[in-house]
């Protein structure tokens, strides 16, 4: 039951996605310094959500660090 659940979930969220991309193909120009890139509108937010996802990351692994370090416990898989 829980696995037909999860198919259900998966598949909605691709149709979600899907529908956005196909309602948003209008371009946008983003500048960064001297580089402009003209893109749809769809690819730039799905470049933005990875960009935060990584930063996301980074993030969470810096302050996990820094509060291992602070609070002197080693990691549990050293």
């Amino acid at each position: 039951m829980i696995r037909y659940l999860h198919i259900t979930l998966i598949a909605l969220f691709v149709a979600i996605v899907a529908i956005f991309m196909l309602q948003n193909l209008q371009t946008a120009t983003v500048t960064f310094f001297a580089v402009s890139m003209t893109m749809p509108v769809a690819i730039l937010v799905l470049l933005v959500y990875i960009l935060g996802m990584l930063t996301g990351g980074f993030a969470t692994a810096l302050l996990r660090k820094s509060l291992q370090r602070a609070s002197g416990k080693k990691h549990p898989q050293q």
